[in-house]
C-alpha cells in the first residue's frame, strides 16, 4: 500500500517537487510506526476508559501472542495509510517539518481515539468503544481510515491556502509529471486493498473470497463512473479522474465489503466515483487546492461508504425498524468523527503555524521543494544554470560543461555544436555588414522621399524606422519616436491588445492586421487627437521565411472618411432633423429581423403620425411647421435609447424601431413615455402648442417577416389609434389587419360607386313643427351594393372623407337632390326647404361654390329651397373662410343648419359671429330629455340659447310623446326622428306631399 502511494503522488505532483513527495512519504509511514507502537496502539486497543480511550498496552511488544504480532502489524499499516493520505492532499506546498508535525498531531491525537471508537474490540471482544457499543460497523475503515484522513486533508488545505497559480485562469496548472507511475501506484494500492480488506476479517474465513470480489468490482465500476461522467462532460478522458474513481469505489466499499452482495458493491462503486467526481468539482467551485484529490475520494466516499452499511447491508431490509437504528447510528459515527478530526486538526494546524510555518515560501515554491528543503540538484540543472550564466553574461565563446555517457550530456554537447554554429554565422555575417550599410542608405532616400508614412518595427513592437512623412502625420520627431513602442504610442488603447495578438502572431491570423493587406485603424498622434488611417504590412526576411521586421505603410485617411461621411449622410439621413430616412430605417429593420434568430430577441416599430399637423403648417406657415418637425426629432431622441432607431418616415410621420427583450408591458411603457414627452408645450410663432401624436405598434419574434409587414401593421395600429380619438396608441392586432383590409375593399367599392354614380339612392325624413305639420325635409343618401341590399351613410361617409372621396360623392348627392326637387316643384310648388348634409372639406374646397351655382342653374333651383347642414368641426379649421362661404350662401338665400349642435366644439363666440339660422340638437340629448335631469337642462339651455340668438331650434332622434312634449313645453320650434317619420322613399314623399297640397286646396 506504501509502494501504492509513493508511486500515485510521486507520479502526480510536478518533478520538481517529486523527491520532497518521497521523503514525506517514507517519513510519516517511519513517525506513525514509532508513535503507533510507542501508545497509539495502546489508546486505540488498550483497555477502555468509558469507550473513549484505551489506557493500558504502552509500547506493545512484552508478552504478546504471534497473532497478537500480526493484528499489531496490521492495524500499524492502517495508521501509516491515514498519515499517507495527508501528504498527498497538501503536496508541492507545505514544509517538510510542518508535515511531521502534523503526522504526529493526526498519530497521537486524532487516529487512535476515533479508533478506539469504532475497532477497540477487535483485539479485545469485551473492550468496546462507545461507538461499537451503539452497533457502528466501519468494517476495514471507510470511516476510521480514509475519512479521517480526509478530514485533516480538508483542514490542512484549509489553513494552508491553494498553490500558486492553481486557480489562475489565464494557464492551465500543471496535472503532473509521470502519469504511468500514478497509474502504476492506483494498480499496487487495488492490490494491497485486498490485504486490507480480505485481512480484516482477522481469519482466513469463508468471507475472505467475497470480500476480494466485492473489493474489485467497486474499484472498477468506481473509475469507470468517474470516467464515464468525465468524458460526457469535457468528450476526453482525464486518467487522473479514473485513478481517483478506482480509490473512490476502494475506498467505498471498505466499510460493507463483508456485509454486501457482488452486485451491491457495483452498485456501491458507482455512486462512488459520482460522489468523487462531485466533490472535485465542489472543492473547484470554492477554490480549495487539493493536489491528489483526497478530500474528494476518500473522505466524501469514506462518508458514501459509511452509510452504503445501512442500505446494502444483505441482513437489513431496507426501511425497516433495524435499517433506520443502523442508519442513525452511521450517521451519529460520521458527524462525531468528522467533527472531532476536522475540529482538532484545524486547531493543531492554526497554532502549529503560528510558531512553525507550514507553508514554504513563493520564492522556494517556485524553485521547486527538491531544492530548496532537500538540496537535491541533477545533471539537467546544472546544465540550466549554466546557460543561464551565458544569457546574463551574453558571454557564448565558452562551451557548457559535457558530462558523458549520459543523456544530459548529450543535450550540452548539442548545445556547444549551436553555439560554435552561431559564431561561425556571426563571423559571416560581419563580412556582409558594409554592404549591408550601403543597402540601407539606398532605403533610407527612398523613405525620406515618400509622401506616406513609413514605419518599421521588431517583433516586439520597437519602432526601428521613423520616414519625414512620419513625424507630420504623427506630430513626432524621429528622435522621440524612435526605440519606442510603435503600439504605446500611436495605437488607440481599445485596440493595442488587438494590435499585440497581431504582432505576435506576425499579422497572420484571421484577425486583426493582416500582412499583405489594406488594414483600416484608428491611430493616435503626438498631440492625443485620433485620425483614421490605412496601413499596409509586409515583412522583411532577411533571406529566411521567418519575418523578424515589418515595414508599416500608413496613409491618413480623414478626408476620404469624412467625404464618405458625408455622402452616407447624404443617402441616409433627412436633411430637416437629422434623423435617419426611410431607405436607412428599411436597411437596419431588415438586419434587425435577421438577428432575432441568432439573439433570441424581438423588434418593436412604433408608426407615429402628428394630430392636425396639417392645421399648424397651414395656418403659421412652413416654417413653424419645420421647426416643429425638428422638435419632435429633439423630444424623440430624448425619450428613446442609443441602439433605437429613429426615421422620419415623410411628412409628419415617424417611425422607431427598438431591439431587444419586448412584450407588451415594456413597449406600453415605451409608447406613454413617448405621448408624455410630446404631450409637452412647444413655442411657435409666439403661440403656445401641444403635439398630440396617434402611435401604432407591432412587434415580431419572426426573423422571416418582412420588413414592410411590420410597418404596415404598425401603421395599421396607428390609424386604430386615430380613429380611438387620436393622442394615444394602439398595439397591432390581426383583426385590425382584417379591418383595414375589408376597409381597403370597400373604399375601392367606393370609388367605383361614385365613378358610376348609379348606385346611391335619397332617402327624405321629413321634419314637422308643435302641430307635427311637414316643415322641411333632410336629404339622406344609401348606397346600394346589391340589389335591394342598402348600405348606411354612417359606414361609407367616414370612408370618403378619409379617402379624399368626399366631394365627389357630395356633388353626386346635391345632383340628385337637385334633380328631385326641379321635379317636385313642377307638381307641388309649395314643398318645404330641403337640407343636405354638406362635409367641411367640401365646404372649404375651391371648387364648391362654383358647381354649387352651376347647379342651381342647370337644374333653375332657387336657394330658399335649400338648407346645408354642417357640423361644428369644420369652424376649427379656418373659421375666416368658413364665415365668408356661409355668407355667399345666405346672400343666395340658402338657411345653415349646425348639426348635432352641442356634441363637439360649442361656442357662443362663433354663434354670434357665424352667419348660421339652425340649431339642430343632437339626438344623443333628445333620447333621456324626457328622464334625466342632466339631458333635460342641456336641451333647454341650447333651446334658450337658440332663442336669445334668433335662431332656430330642431331636436332630432324624437321616438315618442315623452321626448315631443317636453321639447315643445321648452320652446322647441321643430322636430325629426322616427315618432314621426322615418326616412321615406322618393315614391313615399310624392304621395306625402300629394296630401299636403290637397289638404291645401280645401
Amino acid at each position: 500500500m506504501q509502494a501504492g502511494f509513493l508511486c500515485l503522488e510521486t507520479g502526480k505532483v510536478r518533478t520538481k517537487n517529486s523527491i520532497n513527495v518521497a521523503a514525506k512519504n517514507l517519513s510519516d509511514f517511519i513517525f506513525s510506526s514509532i508513535i503507533f507502537w510507542l501508545f497509539g496502539f495502546a489508546i486505540m486497543f488498550g483497555k477502555s476508559f468509558m469507550g473513549y480511550f484505551g489506557s493500558s498496552g504502552f509500547l506493545f511488544g512484552a508478552n504478546q501472542t504471534a497473532w497478537q504480532y500480526s493484528f499489531f502489524l496490521f492495524q500499524l499499516m492502517f495508521c501509516g495509510t491515514t498519515a499517507t493520505l495527508v501528504s498527498g492532499a497538501v503536496a508541492e506546498r507545505m514544509s517538510y517539518r510542518g508535515y511531521l508535525l502534523i503526522t504526529v498531531v493526526l498519530c497521537t491525537l486524532i487516529y487512535p481515539f476515533v479508533g478506539h471508537w469504532a475497532w477497540s474490540s477487535l483485539y479485545s471482544s469485551q473492550n468496546l468503544g462507545w461507538l461499537e457499543s451503539l452497533g457502528f460497523i466501519d468494517f476495514a475503515g471507510s470511516t476510521v481510515v480514509h475519512s479521517v484522513g480526509g478530514w485533516v486533508s480538508l483542514a490542512a488545505i484549509i489553513v494552508l491556502g491553494a498553490r500558486k497559480g492553481r486557480f489562475d485562469d489565464t494557464h492551465k496548472f500543471p496535472s503532473g509529471s509521470n502519469l504511468p507511475l500514478s497509474v502504476l501506484g492506483t494498480l499496487l494500492i487495488w492490490l494491497g486493498w485486498f490485504g486490507f480488506n480480505g485481512g480484516s476479517t482477522l481469519a482466513l474465513t469463508e468471507e475472505v473470497p467475497v470480500i476480494l470480489v466485492n473489493t474489485c468490482l467497486a474499484a472498477s465500476f468506481g473509475g469507470l463512473s468517474a470516467s464515464v461522467l468525465f468524458v460526457f462532460r469535457h468528450r476526453f478522458l482525464d486518467v487522473s479522474i479514473m485513478l481517483n474513481g478506482v480509490i473512490a469505489g476502494l475506498v467505498a466499499i471498505t466499510a460493507s465489503a463483508n456485509v454486501v452482495t457482488p452486485a451491491s458493491a457495483a452498485l456501491i462503486g458507482i455512486v462512488g466515483g459520482l460522489v468523487m467526481y462531485a466533490g472535485e468539482y465542489i472543492l473547484l467551485r470554492f477554490r480549495l487546492d487539493d493536489a491528489l484529490g483526497v478530500v474528494p475520494a476518500h473522505l466524501f466516499a469514506g462518508i458514501l461508504g459509511t452509510l452504503a452499511v445501512a442500505v446494502f447491508h444483505k441482513s437489513i431490509v431496507i426501511f425497516s425498524h433495524a435499517f433506520w437504528l443502523q442508519l442513525g447510528v452511521q450517521v451519529l459515527g460520521i458527524i462525531a468523527i468528522g467533527f472531532y478530526s476536522f475540529t482538532l486538526a484545524w486547531l493543531g494546524l492554526k497554532l502549529i503555524n503560528r510558531f512553525v510555518p507550514l507553508r514554504v515560501s513563493a520564492e522556494q515554491e517556485y524553485l521547486g521543494m527538491n531544492v530548496t528543503e532537500h538540496n537535491a540538484t541533477t545533471e539537467l540543472l546544472d546544465l540550466l544554470n549554466s546557460m543561464g550564466l551565458q544569457e546574463q553574461q551574453a558571454n557564448f565563446s565558452e562551451r557548457v560543461q559535457e558530462e558523458p555517457f549520459t543523456e544530459v550530456g548529450q543535450i550540452a554537447r548539442q548545445y556547444n555544436r549551436v553555439i560554435e554554429r552561431v559564431q561561425f554565422e556571426m563571423g559571416q555575417r560581419d563580412a556582409l555588414l558594409q554592404d549591408f550599410k550601403s543597402s540601407e542608405k539606398r532605403k533610407s532616400a527612398i523613405l525620406n522621399s515618400s509622401m506616406d508614412s513609413i514605419v518599421t518595427i521588431n517583433l516586439d513592437g520597437i519602432i526601428l524606422e521613423f520616414n519625414p512623412a512620419s513625424e507630420r502625420t504623427f506630430g513626432c520627431l524621429q528622435s522621440k519616436a524612435i526605440n519606442r513602442n510603435f503600439i504605446a504610442l500611436f495605437v488607440t488603447e481599445k485596440d493595442q491588445n488587438s494590435v499585440t495578438e497581431s504582432l505576435k502572431s506576425k499579422f497572420v491570423t484571421s484577425s486583426g492586421l493582416l500582412i499583405n493587406r489594406r488594414n483600416t485603424l484608428t491611430l493616435r498622434r503626438a498631440t492625443g487627437d485620433t485620425f483614421p488611417a490605412e496601413i499596409a504590412v509586409t515583412g522583411t526576411t532577411f533571406g529566411s521565411n521567418i519575418s523578424n521586421e515589418f515595414t508599416l505603410h500608413i496613409r491618413d485617411v480623414t478626408r476620404q472618411r469624412r467625404l464618405q461621411e458625408k455622402l452616407r449622410e447624404l443617402a441616409y439621413s433627412d436633411p430637416l432633423t437629422g434623423l435617419y430616412n426611410r431607405t436607412f430605417f428599411l436597411d437596419a429593420l431588415s438586419v434587425a429581423l435577421r438577428r432575432i434568430h441568432q439573439k433570441g430577441d424581438s423588434v418593436a416599430v412604433f408608426f407615429l403620425d402628428l394630430d392636425r399637423f396639417k392645421k399648424i403648417n397651414d395656418t403659421l406657415g412652413h416654417k413653424a411647421g419645420d421647426e416643429l418637425l425638428t422638435e419632435v426629432a429633439t423630444r424623440l431622441t430624448k425619450v428613446t435609447r442609443q441602439s433605437d432607431t429613429i426615421c422620419r418616415w415623410g411628412g409628419d410621420e415617424f417611425v422607431i424601431m427598438m431591439t431587444g427583450t419586448h412584450h407588451e408591458a415594456s413597449v406600453v411603457t415605451s409608447a406613454t413615455q413617448i405621448l408624455q414627452v410630446m404631450r409637452e408645450v412647444v413655442n411657435l410663432e409666439g403661440r403656445e402648442l401641444k403635439i398630440p401624436t396617434s402611435i401604432g405598434i407591432s412587434i415580431s419574434n419572426d426573423a422571416s417577416c418582412q420588413p414592410m409587414t411590420l410597418i404596415q401593421q404598425a401603421d395599421i395600429a396607428m390609424y386604430n389609434a386615430k380613429q380611438a380619438g387620436r393622442d394615444n396608441f394602439k398595439l397591432f392586432e390581426q383583426k385590425m389587419a382584417k379591418s383595414a383590409s375589408e376597409q381597403f375593399n370597400f373604399e375601392q367599392t367606393l370609388r367605383q360607386a361614385i365613378q358610376s354614380a348609379h348606385q346611391f339612392t335619397m332617402l327624405y325624413q321629413p321634419k314637422v313643427n308643435k302641430q307635427k305639420q311637414v316643415v322641411g325635409l333632410e336629404a339622406l343618401v344609401r348606397l346600394e351594393l346589391n340589389h335591394g341590399q342598402f348600405t348606411s351613410p354612417a359606414k361609407f361617409i367616414p370612408i370618403a372623407e378619409e379617402s379624399g372621396q368626399i366631394v365627389a360623392l357630395e356633388e353626386i348627392i346635391i345632383r340628385l337632390v337637385f334633380k328631385q326637387l326641379a321635379s317636385w316643384h313642377k307638381q307641388y310648388p309649395g314643398i318645404p326647404r330641403v337640407s343636405i348634409n354638406l362635409s367641411g372639406i367640401h365646404l372649404l374646397s375651391d371648387t364648391f361654390l362654383p358647381f354649387l351655382t352651376y347647379c342651381m342653374n342647370h337644374y333653375e333651383v332657387p336657394g330658399r329651397w335649400l338648407e346645408f347642414e354642417v357640423t361644428e368641426s369644420v369652424f376649427l379649421n379656418d373659421i375666416d373662410h368658413c364665415i365668408e362661404v356661409l355668407k355667399i350662401l345666405q346672400g343666395m338665400e340658402i338657411e345653415i343648419s349646425i348639426d348635432d349642435f352641442g356634441t363637439g366644439y360649442s361656442s357662443l363666440n362663433y354663434l354670434k359671429n357665424l352667419p348660421v339660422d339652425v340649431l339642430k340638437i343632437d339626438r344623443s340629448f333628445v333620447i333621456e330629455c324626457a328622464k334625466h335631469k342632466d339631458d333635460a337642462k342641456i336641451c333647454s339651455t341650447i333651446i334658450e340659447l337658440a332663442s336669445t340668438l334668433g335662431l332656430t331650434t330642431i331636436a332630432e332622434g324624437v321616438e315618442n310623446q315623452a321626448q315631443f312634449d317636453f321639447l315643445s313645453k321648452q320652446g322647441c320650434i321643430n322636430f325629426q326622428g322616427y315618432y314621426f317619420y322615418r326616412p321615406l322613399s322618393v315614391e313615399r314623399i310624392d304621395d306625402l306631399l300629394a296630401s299636403m297640397y290637397e289638404a291645401e286646396q280645401k
